[in-house]
């Protein structure tokens, strides 16, 4: 982060990795959420959007299962 007049810059380019993680985990979480509570997804799959039921959502292996 560099100051410039009273104002702070920060430079996304320098945290993008962080940044990605950050969302990376945000999605991650929403999607436990979803199949926790019986909701379904929508993606989008080869040019179209696909509904996803929750039985059918898979959850990453590197997101732990938390407690409900």
């Amino acid at each position: 982060m560099k100051k410039e007049g009273g104002a702070t810059r920060i430079n996304l380019a320098e945290q993008a990795e962080a940044v990605q993680a950050v969302l990376h985990k945000a999605v991650q979480h929403a999607i436990w959420t979803h199949k926790r509570l019986g909701n379904p997804i929508a993606v989008w799959k080869d040019g179209r959007v696909v509904i996803i039921p929750p039985e059918e959502i898979v959850l990453s292996s590197e997101f732990p299962q938390q407690k409900e």
